[in-house]
């Protein structure tokens, strides 16, 4: 007779594998349900060729789990649980359907661990690029307190919020560094290419070229000369700074400076208030203590300086003290975030407030944006006019000197 292996639950909820030989699929059915095992695959054992046998892609070729399939996952499994569907029936769905590989192989071994005995919260902690500390924190809490589909709609609230959060960031930091980076390209182009030209031209006729014109010529042998040695100058240069800002008080000179910059400063700032409004706002309505709340709350400020006042703030609430004292005293929070959590302490709506300050801050960082987007394009626009004409009066001043000396 035929084998078959099997895999299946004890009315216990230990699972149970084996083997069993039998006429075909429905007699070990039978059997298992003799055997008190309520089965959940049952396949026959034999030689598989039908299997995948392309080499595997490298785990760090494989695509990254970005923030859409989080949400998409976090809100489809939201939904599943509140129908009523099984825990591992969920995730086994999720598993199937999952587009992005990487995320798909997570899923089946997520799925393997809670059919272990393991809670959901402890599965998705063994993944923790893709799941975070707060997410996985806030599953907990769900899991103990019975709304686990509650806690994940808010999680992908908290993931849609926070990230059209960065993308209106991200907005405003592309287009000046697109922008300087391609006038940077051109210039090596116009000073390696089109300067050496007009250098040899001039050399020919012999003429005493102007100032202007000397200057550029001198920038242009410059580069050409030590091009090399300043490639390699800058990435060393970056290397070591990247070490230098990897420590504490790297970190420290790095994001305060960040944080005074004038304009950009500003709206750091209002990103980093917003995300932990929002952060801690999430945590407390779904149950974390304030003091966990805090720590990962630090954990995913973004700055160190901020990092640092939010951990202060939780040792002074260890102590006794309330939430609006100790960030009001970092100098890092406004004035008008640390008032509003005060009456939100007093009047037991915290959790409310929070949400409120980071639906505020979230406009104002979008005004934000907006306003430097319109103060850097007029100074890029002219800085640009700036250069490119200086570079046409250089190249041309010695063309209409000496045409002015023929004529005359």
């Amino acid at each position: 007779m035929p084998k078959f292996t099997y895999e299946g639950r004890t009315a216990t909820g230990e699972v149970r594998k084996g083997e069993l030989e039998a006429a075909n699929q429905q007699a070990v059915m039978t059997r298992l349900r003799e055997m008190k095992i309520k089965p959940t695959t049952v396949k026959k054992k034999g030689l598989d060729f039908s299997g995948d046998l392309s080499i595997p892609m490298p785990d760090f070729l494989q695509p990254a789990v970005t923030e859409k399939d989080l949400v998409v996952f976090t809100r489809q499994f939201a939904t599943m649980i509140d129908s009523g569907l099984p825990l591992v029936q969920c995730l086994d769905i999720q598993a199937t359907n999952a587009e992005n590989p990487t995320f798909k192989k997570q899923l089946s071994e997520i799925k393997e661990t809670v059919e272990g005995g393991a809670t959901f919260a402890d599965a998705l902690r063994k993944y923790p690029k893709t799941f975070d500390e707060l997410y996985v924190n806030l599953v907990a809490a769900g899991e103990v307190g019975g709304i686990l589909d509650t806690i994940l709609n808010r999680l992908a609230a908290y993931i849609e919020k926070n990230s059209a959060l960065k993308r209106k960031v991200r907005g405003a930091m592309v287009y000046p560094i697109a922008i300087v980076g391609i006038m940077c390209l051109i210039m090596i182009v116009i000073m390696t290419k089109v300067v050496p030209v007009f250098a040899k031209m001039f050399g020919e006729v012999g003429a005493e070229l102007p100032v202007p014109t000397q200057i550029l010529i001198g920038i242009s042998d410059l580069v050409l000369g030590y091009f090399v040695h300043g490639a390699v100058s800058l990435f060393v240069g970056s290397f070591v700074l990247k070490r230098v800002f990897a420590t504490t008080g790297g970190k420290r000179f790095r994001d305060r400076a960040f944080l005074r910059l004038p304009a950009f400063g500003d709206l750091l700032r209002k990103v980093a208030v917003a995300r932990f409004c929002r952060t801690l706002g999430t945590m407390i309505s779904s149950g974390v203590p304030i003091l966990d709340a805090l720590e990962i709350c630090s954990k995913s400020a973004g700055n160190y300086v901020v990092e640092m006042a939010i951990m202060k703030t939780r040792e002074s609430i260890s102590e006794g003290r309330t939430i609006a004292e100790p960030l009001a005293e970092s100098g890092v929070f406004p004035g008008m975030v640390c008032q509003m959590i005060n009456v939100g302490e007093a009047t037991g709506a915290l959790d409310t407030m929070l949400t409120k300050i980071a639906d505020f801050y979230d406009d104002e960082v979008e005004v934000a944006v907006d306003s430097i987007t319109s103060l850097i394009e007029p100074f890029i626009i002219s800085f640009l006019g700036l250069v490119v004409g200086g570079l046409v009066v250089a190249l041309y001043l010695p063309i209409f000197t000496m045409s002015s000396a023929l004529v005359g």
